[in-house]
């Protein structure tokens, strides 16, 4: 089996957000890899663009060129949404098996997480927890930003309905890069599914190297203490480390938006922490729950709450000189403000919300 091709941040490939056909025979992610410049796209006629290349190359043939034919007649009868769908599916997997696909040096596969990823957390995010989005014109267009945001849960759940709600409701289609705990890629199976969907170490080089690219970062400052807080400190914002995300922010020249998430504290009310337990296994908690472990595999299904995020008034760094990162009173400064901006914000939503599952 082919290896998939790595694409280096600072490779000069084409910004423009096209979806280019899935019953191309070339290999293309679903929105171009970030730091490059946008390149005009040629026009598709006899021998220029994609078909023509394909053409020319002898790749059109065969059974790439069965799909796209069928693909086309679908779209001129009109009646054809089903054979298009099979078809790109059929082109999907075909990528998938040769390695015709393409992934960053941090292994984000772009087209993998739109595909599959993003469509297996949708009805999560749509269904179950109902997430309503307020502020998303507050994360920018283009460039890069720092979003902040508070963590609880239990279980990481929040991050990956942030993901969600940035890439399907900002105009701009904008993918949230999360930076995770070491232990998330020390586990088998999750640390191959958050590098694909994006994620990378909570490192500063990591962080501000994504940001410089033009990416959006998210980060939980409070860690395993926020999402791993008794239910009866709920919505009670935790430490929020040393400021790291702020010097990071201040080199990258980026905003910083923080982020407020209501709903997730409630989906396993954590009551106990069996420490010995989670000692044995080498993690920072067990939680016990009402349910967990007493309903068994039953009782690890989160309550179906009704979430709220609302990304706030992003906080700009490109006006301070580039010594300011260095400046421990600036960044202690930067990092109050930020995490009183989320709390206030978390009380104001409470206060607002009629019930915790509708």
């Amino acid at each position: 089996m082919a290896d998939a091709k790595v694409i280096p941040f600072d490779d000069d490939r084409s910004r423009a957000r096209r979806r280019p056909s899935r019953a191309d025979g070339e290999a293309a992610a679903v929105r171009a890899l970030p730091g490059a410049q946008q390149s005009p796209q040629e026009p598709d006629e006899a021998g220029e663009g994609p078909a023509g290349t394909e053409a020319a190359s002898g790749r059109g043939t065969g059974t790439d060129a069965g799909v796209e034919a069928g693909t086309r007649a679908g779209a001129v009868s009109g009646d054809g949404g089903w054979e298009r769908r099979l078809a790109g599916g059929l082109a999907f997997l075909r990528r998938r098996i040769t390695g015709d696909y393409e992934v960053d040096e941090f292994g984000y596969d772009e087209e993998l997480t739109d595909q599959v990823l993003m469509s297996l957390l949708r009805p999560l995010y749509e269904k179950y927890f109902r997430v309503e989005v307020k502020g998303i014109e507050n994360i920018p267009d283009k460039g890069g930003a720092l979003i902040v945001a508070n963590h609880s849960g239990t279980l990481p759940l929040d991050g990956l309905m942030m993901q969600v709600a940035v890439h399907d409701q900002h105009p701009a289609g904008r993918h949230l890069r999360l930076l995770a705990a070491d232990l998330v890629f020390v586990l088998p199976v999750v640390n191959e599914l958050a590098r694909k969907a994006g994620h990378t170490l909570a490192c500063a080089e990591d962080a501000e190297r994504l940001l410089r690219a033009g990416e959006i970062v998210g980060v939980m400052p409070e860690g395993f203490k926020g999402i791993g807080k008794p239910f009866s400190e709920r919505y009670k914002l935790q430490r929020f480390g040393r400021g790291g995300f702020v010097s990071t922010a201040l080199r990258a020249g980026v905003p910083i938006v923080p982020c407020s998430i209501v709903g997730a504290e409630e989906i396993y009310p954590m009551v106990g922490n069996a420490k010995t337990l989670a000692r044995v296994l080498g993690v920072p908690y067990v939680p016990i729950t009402p349910t967990f472990p007493w309903l068994g595999p039953l009782g690890a299904l989160p309550l179906p709450t009704k979430w709220t995020i609302q990304f706030g008034e992003p906080i700009p760094t490109d006006g301070y000189a580039p010594e300011a990162a260095e400046d421990p009173m600036l960044m202690f400064n930067l990092t109050d403000q930020v995490r009183e901006q989320i709390q206030h914000t978390l009380y104001k939503l409470l206060v607002q919300r009629r019930s915790v599952f509708f």
